[in-house]
């Protein structure tokens, strides 16, 4: 018994409180390993969702820009077109001004041509009758 008691001091002394203390410090720092794992994948994750956050901040940022270009754009081509427009209607009026102005030169011209002819016709139709005396007054 003296020697069963002996062997379990020892084993104790020797083999159960280094054995003890080894796999209490394996466990230790397997935990710890696993915590830091842990804090590092938390932390990786948060630096995910912070990047994927400043990506879609940036890509609306792009995205607002780009539409303001855009508007901006159009709004130039908007502008353009309503000069060439009143440009457009400015020159109509002048060719509507000058084709008036010109029907009314071409109406004077006739008017004045056609009292002319008509005085001609009168005097072409009454004329051979002025020159012609009657037979008999020679």
């Amino acid at each position: 018994m003296v020697l069963l008691v002996l062997l379990w001091f020892f084993y104790s002394f020797l083999v159960h409180r280094p054995l003890s203390r080894v796999l209490a410090e394996r466990r230790a720092r397997t935990e710890g390993a696993i915590e830091k794992a842990r804090a590092d994948t938390l932390e990786a994750e948060s630096r995910m969702t912070s990047y994927e956050q400043r990506l879609r901040e940036a890509r609306l940022a792009a995205f607002r820009e780009q539409e303001a270009r855009r508007k901006q754009i159009q709004e130039s081509r908007a502008a353009a077109i309503e000069s060439a427009r009143a440009k457009a209607q400015e020159r109509i009026a002048e060719a509507k001004a000058a084709i008036e102005h010109e029907k009314v030169a071409a109406q004077a011209t006739l008017q004045a041509e056609s009292s002319r002819l008509a005085a001609e016709i009168v005097r072409t139709v009454l004329s051979p009758a002025a020159s012609q005396t009657p037979a008999g007054s020679r």
